[in-house]
């Protein structure tokens, strides 16, 4: 397989996920000083899709680096396309499905950056694994975007190891975005991981907090983690959203999480994750409590 390009993405520790953007109740001044908050914490990687908000998160942060032109210069926006939604921002879609065609990724990308207000996507993503994928096409499709300069990298998102290996055979990626917590760890039992440790592919990883259920899931796997995590964050004087992503960022595939809160505390737990170091017995107490049992 081939290795990624020389001049990969550099990700910053912690990506900023846009996907509630809209709920947010942000006017434009406070969208700007949200992204500024963030950048002087050291998230630099905002994380976004053609689909979020019914198709409206990519223009309310477009609106905010109109205004303030200077604060894209200091970031990497991710999106990602492919996912086809039954709604009135897209009246051509009759049904909800999955389009990898070059039509349609190519349409998607004039959209995202006309309503992100910028030249240029510094990585898009193949949001859904496309049963109709022809690797071909879609390799050459991405070498098209890269030559007219419209977008610099490319990846996948929640495609399993078989999946994003035809595909990189053809196109160098970055990266794939899936699902990973303390409580869903299946790209440890799959290979996922294991193949963008391989690869030299920073992983990103969506609901690493587990969608909440980590601090209020009332199931005993919910329990006995946040018991553990509860445990380790009182020994290292930090948060539990904090020894939770320190965590996740332990693997050697050095993954990327995404926090998707427009609360600037949320977005502080999160960057101190990066200044917590795990010994190897506690990363394992955290996958016993989890599993429910101890390694084979």
């Amino acid at each position: 397989m081939m290795k990624p390009p020389a001049e990969s993405l550099n990700f910053s520790p912690i990506a900023a996920g846009l996907w509630r953007l809209h709920e947010w109740a942000l006017d434009v001044p406070g969208r700007v000083r949200w992204i500024e908050q963030a950048l002087e914490l050291g998230i630099t990687t905002f994380d976004h899709a053609d689909i979020y908000g019914g198709y409206s998160v990519e223009a309310l942060f477009g609106e905010a680096l109109a205004a303030a032109p200077a604060l894209r210069r200091q970031m990497q926006i991710v999106t990602k396309c492919g996912i086809k939604l039954q709604h009135p921002a897209r009246p051509g879609h009759t049904l909800k499905s999955y389009d990898s065609s070059r039509a349609h990724v190519r349409a998607s990308v004039e959209h995202s950056l006309r309503a992100l207000r910028t030249d240029h996507l510094d990585l898009l993503l193949i949001h859904r694994p496309d049963l109709l994928m022809d690797p071909d096409e879609l390799a050459a499709t991405f070498g098209e975007l890269r030559a007219e300069g419209k977008v610099l990298h490319f990846g996948v998102s929640n495609h399993m190891p078989d999946q994003l290996a035809m595909l990189h055979r053809r196109c160098p990626l970055v990266t794939n975005q899936i699902e990973f917590s303390p409580l869903q760890m299946q790209a440890l039992a799959d290979g996922t991981l294991a193949q963008c440790v391989d690869l030299g592919l920073r992983p990103m990883l969506w609901s690493p907090l587990g969608g909440g259920r980590l601090f209020s899931g009332d199931d005993e796997q919910a329990r006995r983690v946040r018991g553990t995590l509860q445990g380790l964050a009182q020994q290292h004087g930090v948060s539990v959203a904090t020894l939770a992503l320190a965590w996740l960022m332990r693997h050697p595939s050095r993954p990327v999480p995404i926090t998707g809160s427009g609360r600037i505390e949320a977005l502080r737990e999160a960057a101190a994750a990066t200044q917590v170091r795990l010994s190897a017995e506690d990363w394992y107490r955290v996958w016993q409590a989890s599993m429910g049992h101890e390694v084979p």
